[in-house]
């Protein structure tokens, strides 16, 4: 965005188009609850904020020991990462995937778990690693009598290489390749694949992806948006009016779907806290609250 008003404008025609109805229900809604910072709350804390706030569904990157023994047992979903740098190890050893699934799944029978997200943002010679740990992953938990739990990746918004009109939505050339098995694993499985989605172009992005997907024999494969938020501070049209625009429209629209694909969207907003050990600027700003457990901005689920 060129300036707060190209941003105020945007948000105006979300309003106004893809945005304008409000659902009956946002229990399609979750949080992103990232760790990058040196000042958050305890765990426990957080997940009464989750419930305070009605959240229903948290997204953990990595399966910290703290959040999860704090989230047993309140009913809140949680989507749990295994994060990039396991992956080379779950992918070559379904022993060490049935000891990360132990160690991070079956320890905590009070959980919730709704998804194993497998990676996030996945890329270059990583890639190869993907359906391999996926395979794995899910071959542990159907073992422990956890087939429930549905493994998935969060893939970037850029691997689209076409998105408008999203009735020509296609994948790059780089990422075409890998994602034909991972949009196979997941049609086999029943799962979804996460996608991390910028404040531009919601419905269009979605629907794009929608069409990629059905190009691999993945129709049936549902879409969550694991990432979708904006900043209130760091940067040109970052600023908390235009953050609680966004997000409090993404939160009333997601629960009606897309022209294309009506119903409600699962969502995952970014993030729960500013985080001040990232990159300085807007990366340190995409939080709902402060580490002091303040509202950055009004904003209601």
């Amino acid at each position: 965005m060129a300036s707060q008003g190209v941003a105020s404008m945007f948000a105006l025609a979300l309003l106004l188009g893809a945005f304008a109805s409000i659902p009956q229900s946002v229990e399609s809604i979750g949080v992103c609850y990232g760790m990058s910072a040196n000042n958050l709350p305890a765990a426990s804390t957080v997940v009464s904020m989750f419930k305070s706030n009605g959240i229903n569904s948290m997204r953990l990157y990595a399966p910290d020991q703290a959040a999860l023994q704090a989230v047993g047992g309140t009913g809140v979903n949680v989507v749990v990462g295994a994060p990039n740098d396991v992956l080379s190890n779950l992918a070559a050893s379904p022993a060490a995937a049935a000891s990360w699934v132990r160690s991070n799944i079956q320890a905590y029978p009070k959980v919730s778990f709704r998804y194993v997200c497998v990676g996030n943002e996945v890329a270059g010679g990583a890639t190869q690693n993907l359906v391999p740990a996926m395979k794995n992953v899910q071959g542990a938990l159907a073992s422990a009598g956890l087939g429930h739990i549905k493994v998935t990746t969060s893939v970037s918004q850029a691997i689209l290489g076409v998105y408008s009109p999203p009735s020509a939505g296609s994948f790059t050339g780089e990422a075409d390749a890998f994602m034909g098995p991972v949009v196979q694993f997941l049609a086999r499985t029943g799962a979804p694949l996460m996608a991390n989605i910028y404040p531009y172009l919601f419905d269009t992005t979605v629907d794009a992806f929608y069409t990629a997907m059905a190009k691999h024999g993945g129709s049936n494969v549902k879409l969550v948006v694991s990432e979708s938020g904006w900043p209130s501070g760091g940067g040109t049209a970052a600023t908390p009016a235009n953050a609680r625009i966004y997000n409090q429209y993404l939160i009333n629209h997601v629960g009606r779907g897309t022209p294309r694909h009506p119903g409600a969207i699962e969502t995952y907003v970014f993030s729960m806290f500013n985080e001040n050990q990232k990159d300085s600027g807007v990366e340190q700003n995409w939080g709902l609250f402060y580490p002091n457990m303040q509202h950055v901005y009004p904003i209601s689920f």
